[in-house]
């Protein structure tokens, strides 16, 4: 036997490389490994999207190192472009990419699965007791502690895509664009896209990968860029998802129709909410007036008060913000159920909504990926996306601005002179119980380096105490 005809011993995997102990050709990390993982992860997804992307951060890119910063920016830049919560679609997009079409939606239906169990049982309590103290308490411990989270996302973001001080610039301006000028979000990450173009043409050399020399990447990933899964783009391709995801998108809202009347609560709010999920740029906070102007003056689902309160309820469960609308439609949907029991209305008309809310992340992060990573190596393109990451930073803290100010202060008004808008909080109406909260919880994740659940269950357990206590401003 000659040597050529020798069997061949295969390599001895690396010692940590999970791609080593895959379970099926096409995964990069064994799939129940995965699936843990990302259910781990859901039940982290408090604070918004800029909490959800800092806990994906801490266990893909710095826990388990499945995937590189780069890599992460670039994905989280394109979802950063599409209508629906961005969150959701980086899960989709990180989960294609480490188990193919499989992981994307594994990790898409996991990442929301928490938060639709979480609100349907918050909102059937609400139906059925209204307003009680150890709710009440309960929100009271958990939202001021989000507020410590969203800032520490805003650290974590900006200290690993903020590589360059004219990246610093481009995030500063956006979010001053956005906090003081009121700017449309579409344009926000437009000028962005623009400014990370002209940044690469003019100065090069201030994108460079972090892991080359800028500002600390860690270790580098286990799974090489190179090794992510990857699909060629074709027409073919792109139909038959299209088709698909419309088709699933569409069946539930054409069935209520049949079954129960186009004039249906079911029907008017299945085409509603589809018509949101194309139109929800810039996340949930730039739609979220829309929709209470229409779920209460247009349609009379729920009140001004109870919408606000449905808010808080999105706010303190884990999943995209935008999961509201399940609240919205569970009201609507009871106090309209037709000839349905209204408890089986509340459900069908929520998880309807749910439905046709998420089904359009699943159809643009499939049929849009393959191009993006097509556009990975081009210069101009990954200049335009490192632009809009920087503004991404922006957009966060504008977030969490925004969540300090209606959680720490009870009165918070709108303030304009000429093109300056300014949201003034009532400085007579701080909060003193939920700023003691978020002391703790700022104290807790950036001095001690507790866990985010670790953190919410102290937290959450203060806010109970002090609610049955009777503090004031609880």
């Amino acid at each position: 036997m000659t040597a050529t005809d020798q069997p061949s011993t295969p390599p001895r995997p690396e010692a940590k490389s999970p791609a080593a102990d895959s379970e099926r050709d096409g995964d990069l990390v064994p799939f129940r490994q995965a699936l843990k993982t990302w259910f781990t992860i859901s039940l982290q997804t408090f604070g918004g999207p800029a909490g959800q992307i800092a806990v994906m951060q801490r266990a893909l890119v710095e826990e388990k190192r499945w995937i590189g910063q780069q890599r992460f920016n670039h994905a989280l830049s394109y979802c950063m472009l599409l209508p629906g919560p961005e969150a959701q679609q980086l899960a989709v997009y990180t989960g294609w990419l480490l188990n193919g079409t499989r992981g994307g939606l594994a990790a898409g239906v996991l990442f929301v699965l928490p938060g639709v169990v979480a609100l349907l049982a918050l909102s059937a309590l609400y139906v059925a007791f209204g307003s009680t103290v150890a709710v009440t308490g309960l929100f009271a411990g958990l939202a001021p502690a989000v507020v410590a989270i969203v800032a520490q996302a805003v650290w974590r973001v900006g200290r690993r895509s903020l590589t360059h001080p004219l990246l610093v610039g481009v995030a500063v301006a956006s979010f001053v664009a956005l906090a003081l000028f009121d700017a449309p979000f579409p344009a926000v990450i437009v000028v962005a896209a623009l400014a990370g173009w002209l940044i690469g043409r003019y100065v090069p050399h201030a994108l460079k990968p972090a892991g080359s020399g800028a500002v600390d990447d860690g270790p580098p990933p286990l799974i090489p860029d190179g090794a992510l899964h990857a699909e060629r783009p074709s027409a073919r391709r792109a139909l038959r998802i299209v088709a698909i995801g419309l088709v699933l998108w569409a069946a539930p809202v054409a069935a209520v129709a049949v079954l129960t009347g186009t004039g249906s609560v079911f029907t008017t709010q299945g085409l509603y909410f589809s018509g949101t999920a194309v139109v929800t740029f810039g996340g949930a906070y730039a739609v979220l007036a829309y929709v209470a102007q229409q779920a209460v003056q247009t349609y009379g689902w729920l009140g001004a008060g109870e919408m606000a309160r449905g808010l808080a309820l999105a706010e303190t469960t884990p999943g995209p913000l935008i999961m509201v609308v399940q609240f919205v439609a569970f009201l609507g949907a009871y106090r309209d159920p037709g000839t349905l029991d209204p408890w089986a209305a509340a459900l069908l008309g929520a998880l309807l909504t749910t439905w046709v809310t998420f089904v359009p992340c699943f159809l643009f992060i499939f049929l849009g990926a393959p191009y993006i990573e097509r556009l990975r190596g081009n210069r101009r393109i990954a200049a335009a996306l490192s632009g809009i990451t920087a503004a991404v930073v922006g957009v966060i803290a504008n977030l969490a601005l925004y969540f300090a100010e209606h959680t720490l202060f009870t009165d918070v008004r709108a303030w304009s002179t000429g093109p300056l808008h300014l949201a003034v909080p009532n400085v007579a109406t701080l909060r003193p119980a939920a700023l003691g909260i978020a002391l703790i919880a700022v104290l807790l994740i950036f001095r001690l380096r507790w866990s985010v659940l670790r953190t919410l269950g102290v937290c959450a357990t203060i806010g109970l105490a002090a609610a049955f206590a009777g503090v004031p401003g609880v």
